[in-house]
């Protein structure tokens, strides 16, 4: 088989890009996943993923003042050297970010401006030019055949839920006040993140999301936005991979994605939605009666899902 090269360069802060980016996804020695091989770095790639790549901003006006301190700054990268020669059909545009209402405007302009460089540009939401879910990536140290292969690890804790302490959006705002009214009813799950408020009473940020899932039955899966049919993130994927029943909220992707009773449906950031926490959490029962559609779902992320899985599929058009 003839194996393509598959690039990826990315704005994303949170993304570790070293030259083994997703290895850990697939079963296989040096990123080899069907007919690609995943190579963050390959300097003369036959494909290149633009994974949430943000393009420079629309120029605004500028003041005399503006106009020195940009003199003295370094030039914007020109974004046609970062390519590395690839075809602009076989260049990739994938933004993961949710259309929150404080980012749509930057987010169409990112799926104009990629026009431009990109044979193919999706993101979650309905604007965007393939309005489509995001292929699963997942933030577990563990490696694919583990993942795969593992027995249910040992439950001996009800619940957790890991988060941070970003405020910047309205959507944000809000996850943080249900935290906050959760603390007050002093409902029994751990808390795990970076960033987040004193008052919280968080156990720490971890360096390995599987310590904070693994050992417990549930985990509260919160996403930021839940308005569309697109968008579902690692919230959902990390805790599934961990063997936990994720209390999920979010908007309808995951029920075309996952099978039926793999996840609960969290009602509401509000009392009902604590009212629905407590009495879930109470027992194991909800989880138990799950256990069989938890497995299924897990074996659809890891095979189907999986963004390697997905670039795979892609690249086969061009065969």
């Amino acid at each position: 088989m003839n194996l393509k090269t598959v690039g990826m360069i990315s704005s994303y802060r949170n993304l570790d890009q070293r030259g083994d980016w997703l290895w850990q996804q697939t079963p296989h020695q040096f990123g080899l996943w069907g007919n690609i091989k995943m190579q963050a770095l390959a300097p003369q790639p036959d494909f290149l993923l633009m994974y949430q790549y943000d393009f420079p901003k629309k120029p605004q006006p500028q003041s005399l003042i503006d106009k020195l301190r940009k003199k003295l700054q370094k030039p914007n990268v020109d974004v046609s050297s970062r390519l590395r020669g690839v075809p602009k059909e076989r260049i990739i545009y994938l933004l993961r970010e949710p259309p929150l209402e404080e980012v749509v405007e930057k987010n169409k302009h990112y799926y104009q401006v990629a026009t431009k460089y990109c044979g193919y540009i999706s993101g979650p939401d309905d604007f965007a030019p393939v309005p489509d879910y995001m292929p699963a990536i997942w933030y577990h140290n563990n490696s694919f055949q583990e993942l795969n292969e593992m027995p249910v690890p040992e439950k001996v804790a009800p619940c957790s839920w890991i988060t941070s302490g970003i405020n910047r959006t309205a959507n944000h705002r809000q996850r943080l006040q249900f935290l906050e009214s959760l603390q007050n009813h002093q409902i029994k799950f751990d808390l795990y993140g970076r960033n987040l408020p004193v008052s919280a009473k968080s156990r720490g940020e971890l360096g390995n999301k599987w310590h904070g899932m693994a050992p417990y039955y549930y985990n509260l899966s919160i996403e930021n936005y839940a308005e569309n049919s697109w968008y579902v993130s690692e919230k959902l994927w990390d805790a599934l991979l961990a063997w936990c029943l994720p209390i999920y909220y979010g908007g309808s992707a995951a029920d075309k994605l996952l099978p039926p009773g793999s996840f609960l449906r969290l009602p509401s950031l509000d009392e009902k939605g604590i009212a629905y926490i407590q009495e879930v959490t109470a027992t194991p029962d909800a989880w138990y009666a799950a256990k069989d559609a938890i497995a299924e779902a897990r074996q659809i992320i890891l095979h189907k899902l999986n963004l390697l899985n997905w670039l795979s599929e892609f690249v086969t058009k061009f065969s």
